[in-house]
């Protein structure tokens, strides 16, 4: 290693670790970083992990405090380069670590990727560049195209696999953000489906879960953008964690979240990034980001692709469609569908339904009207069953009690089981869907949906 009378000299993180108690200067790439947070004091703090040639497993942790949270590092991704100077090695509990002074420490960012040029893009106040940085981050960029993270023993999950009020690791692409009323909206996807919800609530209120209309809350040109094929999922970041946060994340980007909380909103799962949570690094190249997306290019490209994974074999025998020979559609191709006027095959579950009460069904003058909440994995939409389609759909005028053991059929409700607390699994069925407009001066903004050629087949 190069000497400095200004004691500026980079020391190989494998002699750093060796240095305990004594302040050096390191250069690396961040393979992981946790959220930018407020210590129980006056400081803000983050930390991040970092590897070289001479220490790539299991790279070392670097936690930087700061005054507020503008003056600590803005790591744009993981992958970039990190120069720190003037920190102290310490060792606790046997894992050695680095720590960022905020009185005579500094930091640099530089982006990781090769082309990038030696400005770097972040800077503490106390940063001095010189010449000598150059070798390194060019060193280390060069290393960092053919390297791979040893993962160790972390597991990643998938989208399907997420269960409610578990830590996983996932490995997502962020497909879509936005600013919604001040605050920032970020969704995130792997391909899969997420697993139906069993849905606890009373049938008498129904009618408030009619009128829930799921995680996806966007704009139709915005859906249109979005994947047709697997569950799309909110991101949101706990309270503990700075707003400044989401400025990490990067539409259309494969990321890596380590221990990410999942938790139920609205019937549907969505991603909690706490204060525990962390970001690694991540490469197009990487295997699993590749099996990911090659699994949803199969999928797109087979007939069966978009049925939702939780129905296969089949869907529930209980209902029959007219129209057995058309592809089946998710209710993403539905919503994005280019035409006002179209007619669908979809493979669904009925969460809810309007008017609960089975001698509601029809009018004074007995015709049907009922509105179905149909859902997927990948979205929700109302659809009307009305008149002839619901004399169709529920083979004739049955008597009451008839009609009644059709929607708990559909809705997945027990025979035991009336108007108390229950827990409800609706079946997967098919049903064809056709779209309509109510105002030819906004055909889009006024389309609807209906129920047609399909058969509840429940015996009366």
């Amino acid at each position: 290693m190069t000497g400095r009378s200004d004691d500026y000299r980079f020391m190989e993180i494998r002699d750093a670790i060796a240095s305990i108690n004594q302040k050096v200067n390191i250069i690396g790439v961040i393979i992981e970083f946790g959220f930018p947070r407020r210590t129980k004091g006056t400081d803000c703090f983050c930390a991040v992990k970092i590897v070289d040639q001479s220490h790539h497993k299991p790279g070392i942790t670097a936690n930087i405090f700061a005054e507020s949270l503008e003056k600590l590092p803005h790591v744009a991704s993981a992958g970039d380069i990190i120069e720190l100077s003037h920190v102290t090695m310490k060792t606790h509990q046997g894992e050695i670590y680095a720590v960022f002074n905020k009185k005579f420490s500094s930091f640099a960012l530089y982006e990781g990727k090769d082309g990038s040029g030696f400005l770097p893009y972040d800077v503490s106040p106390k940063f001095r560049s010189r010449d000598l940085d150059k070798k390194f981050i060019q060193s280390l960029r060069d290393w960092l195209v053919n390297f791979e993270l040893d993962e160790g023993s972390t597991n990643f999950s998938f989208v399907r696999d997420l269960k409610e009020s578990e830590h996983v690791n996932l490995i997502c692409k962020i497909v879509y953000m936005c600013e919604s009323n001040n605050e920032t909206l970020a969704f995130a996807w792997d391909g899969t489906d997420s697993q139906p919800i069993s849905i606890d609530t009373r049938l008498a209120n129904e009618i408030d879960y009619a009128h829930q209309s799921g995680p996806l809350i966007l704009p139709r040109d915005i859906l249109c953008i979005l994947p047709p094929v697997g569950s799309i999922l909110r991101l949101i970041f706990d309270k503990g964690i700075e707003k400044q946060s989401f400025s990490m994340l990067n539409t259309g980007k494969w990321m890596k979240f380590v221990n990410v909380l999942c938790e139920m909103q609205v019937g549907s799962f969505q991603i909690v990034v706490t204060t525990f949570s962390k970001l690694r690094f991540t490469s197009n190249e990487d295997i699993a980001v590749q099996f990911r997306q090659r699994s949803y290019e199969e999928r797109l490209a087979s007939a069966l692709g978009r049925i939702p994974f939780w129905c296969f074999p089949s869907p529930s025998p209980i209902t029959e469609v007219d129209y057995n020979n058309e592809p089946f559609v998710t209710l993403m191709d539905v919503l994005t569908y280019s035409k006002v006027t179209a007619k669908f095959k979809c493979v669904v579950r009925v969460i809810a339904i309007y008017p609960l009460q089975a001698k509601d069904f029809r009018s004074p003058e007995g015709t049907y009207r009922v509105r179905l909440c149909l859902e997927d994995p990948t979205a929700r939409i109302h659809a009307l069953l009305y008149a002839e389609d619901g004399e169709q759909f529920f083979g004739g005028y049955p008597s009451n009690d008839a009609l009644t053991r059709k929607r708990n059929k559909l809705l997945g409700v027990s025979a035991s089981e009336k108007n108390e607390a229950s827990t409800r699994d609706p079946p997967w069925v098919q049903c064809c869907l056709k779209s309509y407009y109510l105002n030819k001066q906004d055909v889009l903004g006024s389309r609807q949906y209906r129920i047609f050629g399909t058969r509840l087949e429940v015996e009366n």
